[in-house]
């Protein structure tokens, strides 16, 4: 991610995305993995990518990051739009949680440094955080911890009370507790939440876990703008096959890319005008460019996200 910051109204637009990272997680290549996928990383034969992160803004100069990675201060070094126009100052100005797992929440730990923004989340994920002394951190009196709820939208506001310009709507979807609850989680509404973004008549969807696209699903994504959606694996046991681990994607809470039931058949015929596989895992063949499973993905509409993307929505 390179470039410079742009200067502050110098484009147009109503909604800009940048995906800071789209790797599930362990990221790509993984640390301790000397798969096909991450040797092409290495290599330089494929991209590399920290874990899963996007930042969205409705102007340029506010941003709201969704889900704050291990690899959020990378991320932010990398990307001039995120860094600081003063001293001890930061034009983050909220981090929105989609669930609870390692790879959305770790990298709140670097952002601990008095600077204030809002942390929204679930309620379960909230009391997961304050469960947990580490987050304590995150000293309430600067980082405001607010509550979302399903099918509620929110507007994110500037630690001076200004609007960002942004509405985001949760809404859950099929998915399980974070990994290292389910020996003692029940399921609960707040496990995965995907979100609804609009601004300037734009409208954007994020889902970074998904187990299944049933009906009510297809028809809310029907005619987006603009859908981020979770592409961890090819296969429900590509990773069982490649020896790597024995966990199917639906064990896992994650629907597959490929096959009838996947998420290019489920999301195929509804007029939605880009598509983006994020939340991808080391294992799956589409991070490799000249894979089969690559060009599949490519000829059914799709992109593959990769770090430093940048998406712009221009208003109606």
């Amino acid at each position: 991610m390179t470039g410079q910051r742009p200067a502050s109204g110098a484009e147009e637009a109503s909604l800009r995305v940048l995906i800071l990272g789209a790797a599930a997680g362990g990221g790509f290549p993984q640390w301790n993995c000397d798969c096909p996928g991450c040797r092409a990383a290495r290599s330089g034969e494929a991209l590399p990518s920290g874990q899963v992160s996007l930042a969205l803004s409705a102007n340029g100069e506010d941003w709201v990051i969704v889900n704050a990675s291990p690899d959020i201060l990378s991320q932010i070094r990398a990307t001039p739009d995120l860094h600081p126009r003063g001293l001890r100052q930061s034009p983050i100005r909220a981090v929105v949680l989609t669930n609870g797992e390692i790879d959305a929440v770790a990298g709140l730990l670097s952002l601990r440094e008095g600077t204030p923004f809002e942390l929204w989340a679930s309620a379960r994920v909230q009391r997961t955080l304050t469960e947990n002394s580490l987050f304590d951190v995150l000293k309430p009196g600067i980082v405001a911890r607010k509550a979302l709820h399903p099918e509620t939208p929110f507007r994110p506001a500037a630690p001076d009370g200004r609007d960002l310009g942004l509405e985001i709507l949760p809404f859950t979807v099929p998915g399980k507790p974070a990994w290292y609850l389910r020996d003692h989680a029940l399921p609960d509404e707040g496990d995965t939440v995907a979100l609804e973004i609009r601004a300037g008549g734009k409208t954007l969807f994020i889902f970074t876990a998904c187990a299944e696209v049933i009906d009510p699903l297809r028809e809310r994504l029907r005619g987006a703008d603009l859908v981020f959606f979770d592409g961890t694996l090819w296969r429900d046991d590509e990773m069982i096959r490649a020896g790597l681990a024995q966990k199917t994607g639906a064990s896992m809470g994650h629907l597959s890319i490929s096959g009838p039931d996947g998420a290019i058949a489920r999301l195929a015929d509804l007029g939605i005008a880009r598509k983006v596989f994020v939340h991808i895992n080391n294992s799956n063949p589409v991070l490799r460019p000249a894979s089969p499973e690559r060009a599949e993905t490519e000829a059914a509409g799709w992109e593959i996200g990769h770090e430093g993307a940048r998406y712009t929505l221009c208003s109606n």
